[in-house]
């Protein structure tokens, strides 16, 4: 069977915010928010939501490629929580 030459579509990321089981929230990217968050929820995600978890998800934006998402991540990093908290708001 020939192989197909479609070219692969490009992964989007996704920058993505939990709140976790103490209340603290939690920013991360990944290309797969499924698999990312059974994986913060079974214990095998970042260590922080494997102390503090389970988590649900709070917040997302989709973002083309790992490089906007990574920029996008630092930028909310840096939010103090009452911003986080409008940004979950608003969500934009």
């Amino acid at each position: 069977m020939p192989r197909s030459t479609a070219p692969k579509k490009p992964a989007s990321w996704t920058v993505y915010m939990v709140l976790c089981d103490n209340g603290s929230l939690y920013t991360g990217i990944t290309n797969n928010l499924k698999a990312r968050l059974a994986a913060h929820n079974s214990g095998k995600g970042a260590k922080y939501t494997a102390a503090f978890g389970p988590v649900a998800l709070v917040w997302k934006k989709r973002k083309k490629d790992r490089s906007a998402a990574s920029k996008l991540e630092a930028s909310i990093k840096k939010l103090t929580r009452k911003e986080k908290e409008a940004l979950i708001a608003a969500r934009i």
